[in-house]
């Protein structure tokens, strides 16, 4: 039997809208304040154009009671993604997350960066490989399976870090990806980082192909657009063997 990790944490996990953080899981969006401020900071890319402490807002649920956090950071605003990117304190190799979004209006646009990396993207209206929960570039969008503007979406996720040997690249960065409850991608081989510089780490590395050894945050995007997030979570992982599936 091929073992990953602990089987009974694959078989028994949740997925979907509303999912509650599994055993051994830290929460890191409850939409308030204080979280995002102690577990959040602004990634210092090359175009970082905002400054501590974060403008990302606290605003009502449009949908449940309590509150949730706005990526509409002004310093984004028209598209300048890695202009106020905000990306958790604590950095990651191997880890299953789960991050709930909210699109309000049409077109909306932000981005879920694995390792500060690779990108599953959050862009209403696109159908395509640059499109709403593909692996950017990559995949194709599996944009039946989103609930739509104004309504609640979620991504689960399992994902196993690039591997090296003697600073030498040997395994590729791999990914399973459930979008609202239902399996989109199935341990996807990922080949680099997309976007350039201004987009994540080694983003300009020999054109996002210069992956190196780094752990890194998970990353939401900001580019000015009303794209809320909630119930944020993340369980660190240690997967011996080349598959995310679950």
């Amino acid at each position: 039997m091929l073992c990953l990790f602990a089987m009974p944490l694959l078989s028994s996990a949740q997925v979907g809208v509303g999912t509650k953080p599994i055993k051994g899981a830290e929460v890191y969006l409850d939409g308030s304040r204080k979280m995002l401020d102690d577990k959040w900071t602004y990634w210092k890319g090359p175009r970082l154009a905002a400054t501590l402490p974060i403008k990302w807002t606290v605003v009502p649920d449009p949908v449940d009671k309590g509150t949730v956090i706005s990526s509409n950071d002004p310093a984004g605003a028209g598209g300048k993604y890695g202009a106020a990117d905000i990306v958790t304190k604590k950095e990651f190799r191997d880890f299953r997350a789960h991050v709930e979004f909210l699109i309000a209006k049409p077109g909306g646009n932000s981005g879920v960066y694995l390792q500060n990396r690779y990108e599953i993207q959050v862009l209403d209206g696109d159908t395509t490989t640059h499109g709403l929960a593909a692996v950017i570039n990559e995949t194709r969008s599996p944009y039946e399976l989103y609930n739509g503007v104004g309504k609640w979406n979620s991504y689960d996720i399992v994902f196993r870090a690039a591997r090296f040997k003697d600073g030498k690249l040997t395994e590729k960065a791999r990914v399973t990806l459930y979008f609202n409850g239902k399996k989109a991608h199935t341990n996807h081989e990922i080949s680099q980082v997309w976007g350039g510089p201004n987009s994540g780490i080694d983003g300009g590395n020999d054109g996002g192909k210069g992956i190196t050894d780094v752990p890194g945050g998970l990353k939401l995007q900001a580019e000015g657009h009303d794209v809320f997030y909630r119930n944020v979570w993340i369980k660190e992982l240690d997967l011996k063997q080349p598959s995310t599936d679950f």
